[in-house]
């Protein structure tokens, strides 16, 4: 039995939010090749257009081929929000004079 972990990357077409899955993917010897997929420990079916988005809970997610995202970095979120900026904020504009 040959066994190989996968990261599949998804995108949610509703809230557009990116995230990536790990499977095991397992191939038997036998002669009708079959697979099984596990993610966490549970035999799940193969992942396919319409997963369920881990962010609105929608399912029109898409997939992309293997090793997309380490190809497009900016794609993933970071983990923090950015710090925003300490900087005042002026307005252009002048105050009337009364």
């Amino acid at each position: 039995m040959e066994e190989e972990r996968r990261k599949l990357p998804f995108e949610c077409r509703s809230c557009w939010h990116v995230w990536e899955e790990e499977y095991l993917v397992r191939r038997g010897d036998d002669r009708h090749e079959s697979e099984v997929w596990i993610r966490e420990g549970v035999q799940v079916p193969p992942p396919s257009q319409g997963t369920i988005c881990p962010r609105c809970g929608c399912q029109q997610a898409t997939t992309f081929p293997d090793g997309y995202l380490s190809r497009h970095p900016e794609l993933i979120p970071p983990a923090e929000p950015p710090v925003p900026d300490a900087t005042p904020l002026l307005s252009p504009v002048r105050r009337p004079l009364y």
